[in-house]
């Protein structure tokens, strides 16, 4: 399965609570933050709702 690589490059000042809330439950606290997740359609449903506060690349699982 492949994974996602998103890092938050804006600030979630002014934006609804869904957005907050979408990058609070992506692991997203602060403007440089990264996080590595599953990719999945709830995930991906969290990122189309902050996808102009995140950059998203997608990562090789293999380790």
């Amino acid at each position: 399965m492949s994974e996602l690589r998103i890092r938050q490059v804006k600030s979630k000042i002014g934006g609804t609570s869904t957005q907050r809330d979408s990058l609070r439950s992506l692991g997203l606290k602060r403007i440089g933050d990264e996080v590595v997740r599953a990719d999945r359609p709830e995930v991906r449903g969290m990122i189309d709702k902050v996808a102009h506060l995140v950059t998203v690349e997608e990562v090789d699982s293999k380790r």
